[in-house]
């Protein structure tokens, strides 16, 4: 047989099987497709049902009533006391007497001059502030891990689809060897390394379908419905850039990071708790006032009884004199507390620089080994044909033709995920240098929405 009409023959055969897993294919996005939810619906929905970012959430609406609660202290403060007595007397010389008293006092005072009240006060702003940057946070830990429940599902029935294709086409090329033994044309041999590779791809197609419900349940739980099924990439999609493309770059914004800001806060807070610990020593001045009115009835003193009313204003001043040294130690305790501080903040600096750093290499990394994979599969596709072609002619032997197909698929399967890892690499970089916003999402959804 000629060469060309081996070639001819070898391509209508892997024709074959490629039509056949395309039809599966289609079979399978008809079953599935239907419902496919894009990236941008299901963090839309995580953000309604992740639990961990709804107590953030939670936290920082309750951050601004310990605010007010603070704000408080420099507020005028009124209260009622009121009260009702009745004494009656027994004495010797005299009937039993009695007599009834009643009255009603209003107090009310406002804080002229408080400096650890106005201190507290500030630091409860900042710590308003740090609250904030906590819901920042954990949205943009929800973005990254929605994103990466979402393209683990994507990477897993890549898995699958690649194991049953790989056991379709070696399923081919075992009939294939059991054919040509049976007409003396190959060994024994070819057969049972093409059985051996056929119950290998089979246990790699049980266990990728198995990752792939497993990956399922996982995005599932995140987002708070049944049964997701992911948009999956368009084809022949550019992938995210990094920009901008100097790692120094992205490790300028780093002072913008939630991590950074929070430990920034944290420090200028402890510096505010020095401030307040040394205002002990300061006076206080109030402004004070009361208003009252007492009835007394009976017949049990008699000069005391009847209607008054009273009413009085004045400033109020406390000075503390001595407190046994607890205000020097006091101070002493919140400097050191303020270089912990300090330290706090250049560690949160350092590690999200370091993380920055490696985030912005790893995706660069990324997109090099997605271009050689790029590069692998078309070369693994022609030497998957040489190779076929080769056995044909009898100058390869089955094996052979099982590394190639198996060569093929892993480099397909790999390709698929090194896209997935430079999406998602391209989030933890934002996320690291603290710039990541909902908006990139949105980016990412244009990849794969339909």
């Amino acid at each position: 047989m000629s060469k060309g009409i081996l070639s001819r023959a070898l391509r209508a055969e892997r024709g074959g099987i490629v039509v056949r897993a395309i039809a599966a294919a289609a079979l399978a996005a008809m079953a599935c497709g239907v419902h496919a939810q894009t990236i941008q619906e299901l963090y839309d929905a995580a953000r309604a049902y992740d639990a961990t970012y709804l107590g953030a959430l939670a936290q920082y609406d309750s951050a601004q009533y310990r605010l007010e609660q603070s704000r408080a202290l420099l507020r005028p403060q009124v209260g009622l006391a009121a009260n009702a007595t009745r004494t009656e007397y027994d004495l010797p010389i005299l009937d039993r007497r009695r007599s009834n008293n009643t009255g009603a006092q209003v107090n009310a005072s406002q804080p002229l001059y408080n400096r650890q009240s106005s201190v507290t006060i500030t630091q409860s702003e900042r710590a308003y502030e740090v609250a904030a940057y906590d819901l920042q946070a954990a949205e943009q830990d929800l973005i990254v891990r929605v994103t990466q429940a979402y393209f683990d599902v994507l990477a897993a029935q890549d898995t699958l689809g690649t194991a049953q294709a790989n056991r379709t086409s070696i399923n081919e090329q075992l009939a294939s060897a059991k054919r040509n033994f049976e007409v003396g044309t190959a060994t024994i041999t070819d057969t049972r390394e093409a059985q051996a590779r056929f119950d290998l791809a089979t246990a790699q197609e049980i266990a990728a379908n198995n990752d792939l419900l497993v990956r399922r349940i996982a995005l599932d739980q995140l987002v708070g419905r049944t049964d997701v099924t992911p948009t999956p990439l368009k084809a022949g999609v550019d992938l995210l850039k990094i920009a901008p493309t100097n790692v120094d770059q992205w490790v300028s914004q780093t002072e913008v990071s939630p991590n950074v800001r929070r430990a920034a806060l944290g420090y200028e807070i402890a510096q505010l708790e020095t401030t307040k610990a040394r205002a002990g020593h300061l006076p206080t001045v109030a402004l004070v006032a009361a208003a009252g009115n007492a009835n007394a009835t009976g017949n049990y003193p008699p000069t005391q009884l009847g209607n008054s009313t009273q009413a009085q204003i004045g400033v109020q001043l406390n000075v503390p004199l001595f407190a046994g040294f607890a205000i020097q130690n006091r101070v002493k305790e919140t400097i050191s507390l303020e270089e912990k501080a300090r330290n706090d903040l250049e560690a949160a600096r350092r590690t999200v620089t370091q993380a920055t750093r490696q985030a912005y290499f790893t995706v660069q990394s990324g997109e090099a080994q997605v271009k050689a994979l790029e590069a692998a599969e078309a070369s693994s596709k022609l030497a998957l044909e040489a190779t076929e072609l080769g056995y044909k002619v009898g100058v390869r032997v089955n094996i052979d033709v099982l590394n190639a197909q198996t060569q093929l698929y892993t480099t397909q399967r790999d390709l698929a995920q090194a896209r997935y890892n430079v999406i998602i690499g391209n989030l933890r970089l934002r996320q690291a240098a603290g710039t990541l916003k909902p908006e990139d999402i949105t980016a990412v959804n244009r990849l794969v929405a339909p």
